[in-house]
């Protein structure tokens, strides 16, 4: 008996001094939303830094296709290269930026199947963090890339007719078209099994619609069933949105188009992302 109450009463002195040692402070208050969002999107700005090979498509790829489409076919599309050049810019820009989401859902599929996402559902954190957190870093990716294509079209001899404020209000609706678009891509990379699939799948939905669009002719010369697909291309009203606010002549029906888009885009495949992010296994 005395054996007994001596083992409890140790007990109770290791118990006593691990408490003192481990609550030397208040617990910390549970992350918010916000802060928990911004960190997984610091997390894939960090995954950039330790494979540089990521920042390919938003650096090399906007500058092959600039110098290339200008010099090859801006006289003989529009008579000279300057002529080309500012009506091909502002859409080289989008085409840039709108087909590197689909990394968004290529970087979701990846974690999934190594596990990760697994142990980010474990913690006690806000769930939607996990997508909105790649999102917002892959923002990050798409500022670079639009600003690597300004500052070159503007060392070729790009002139926005809109200033710098026309510039800048192009490129955050560029962005937020291009936030509302990666809800698709990261829906198939919760949805397909590999990241290959992934990639195979939003290329067939990017080519056609950026190809499909007015980014490199004018529609007019097209044929008419041909200008009718391109014309409720929604990619062709955010060109024509970003084109018309950097040189000062946009119309408030493409920007309708395009704000129009963005909801839907969200509105439709952002809870079936969710869905399929809390059915995950």
């Amino acid at each position: 008996m005395t054996t007994t109450s001596a083992q409890a009463t140790s007990t109770q002195v290791v118990d006593d001094g691990l408490l003192k040692a481990l609550a030397t402070r208040e617990r910390p208050p549970k992350p918010s939303a916000l802060s928990t969002s911004f960190t997984f999107g610091w997390r894939a700005l960090l995954k950039i830094k330790h494979v540089p090979d990521q920042l390919f498509d938003v650096t090399a790829f906007p500058i092959m296709m600039t110098l290339m489409f200008t010099y090859l076919f801006g006289g003989a599309l529009a008579g000279s290269t300057e002529n080309y050049l500012q009506f091909f810019l502002p859409g080289i820009l989008v085409q840039s930026v709108v087909m590197i989401t689909m990394y968004t859902g290529v970087g979701i599929n990846e974690d999934i199947s190594k596990g990760i996402f697994d142990r980010f559902r474990s913690l006690p954190i806000w769930r939607p963090s996990v997508i909105v957190g790649a999102l917002f870093g892959d923002a990050i990716r798409y500022l670079l890339g639009a600003t690597i294509t300004i500052l070159l079209g503007l060392l070729l001899g790009f002139r926005p007719g809109g200033g710098f404020v026309g510039v800048l209000a192009g490129v955050a609706m560029l962005l937020v078209f291009s936030f509302s678009l990666s809800w698709v891509w990261t829906m198939f990379g919760l949805k397909l099994s590999t990241s290959k699939s992934v990639m195979g799948w939003s290329m067939m939905v990017l080519m056609p619609l950026t190809f499909g669009s007015n980014i490199y002719v004018d529609p007019a010369t097209m044929p008419s069933w041909l200008r009718t697909v391109v014309e409720v291309n929604p990619v062709t009203h955010l060109v024509s949105s970003v084109r018309g606010l950097m040189h000062g002549t946009v119309a408030g029906s493409d920007l309708l188009w395009v704000f129009g888009s963005c909801a839907v885009l969200i509105a439709v495949f952002g809870p079936i992302t969710m869905r399929l992010y809390g059915r995950q296994r």
